[in-house]
């Protein structure tokens, strides 16, 4: 008997049996077929990947964008803090600061709670008119208690015994707390003022 009978012969007598069963054999990879697998493969794990980082970004950019009464607020706050200084009005500028709080208006002058604030602002406002003449936002973030507005901001300051007016610009980054004392329900406990020049 040669080999090559011998290695049909099993197969001749399962069929001889009338045997139905699927036989296993081993299936040789297909080189063509094979690196699409992997890259179907890897299609399917990283698309759900992806979807959801981006929506976690986004729900997370829309989370720190606030709500539409806060932004609103917040504005009121800028608007309410830059009329009271055109009108040298202490008080009112001071309705929404923190007692907390802290400025750091400049490298040499750094300013621990709300009556250093308040002495700084009377002996300015003896001296000088202030008005706000530009006042830019350029980013806020909100989180949870709290929101962070960085801006560019131009003051104009007319000395009050006579003398030219000068023109102070720079970037500051005010960090403002959810406070009911406040009238926008907003008080400022951190400011740094970055100066232009």
């Amino acid at each position: 008997m040669s080999d090559r009978q011998f290695q049909l012969k099993p197969e001749a007598a399962a069929l001889n049996r009338g045997s139905c069963r699927a036989r296993a054999w081993p299936v040789e990879p297909n080189p063509y077929t094979e690196p699409m697998r992997y890259f179907r493969i890897c299609a399917l794990l990283i698309v759900p990947i992806a979807i959801a980082a981006i929506t976690a970004g986004c729900f997370a950019s829309d989370r720190l964008a606030g709500s539409k009464h806060d932004q609103e607020s917040l504005r009121k706050t800028g608007e309410a803090i830059r009329a009271a200084f055109a009108r040298g009005d202490i008080d009112a500028v001071m309705a929404y600061h923190h007692p907390h709080v802290i400025k750091a208006l400049a490298p040499d002058k750094y300013l621990v709670g709300r009556e250093a604030v308040r002495a700084d602002l009377a002996k300015t406002f003896s001296n000088f008119r202030l008005e706000f003449v530009d006042d830019r936002v350029e980013s806020t973030f909100f989180e949870g208690r709290t929101a962070v507005e960085e801006s560019l901001f131009s003051i104009r300051g007319t000395p009050l015994a006579g003398g030219a007016p000068f023109l102070f610009k720079g970037r500051s980054m005010v960090v403002y707390i959810r406070d009911r004392r406040s009238p926008t329900g907003w008080a400022s406990i951190r400011e740094i003022i970055q100066p232009a020049s």
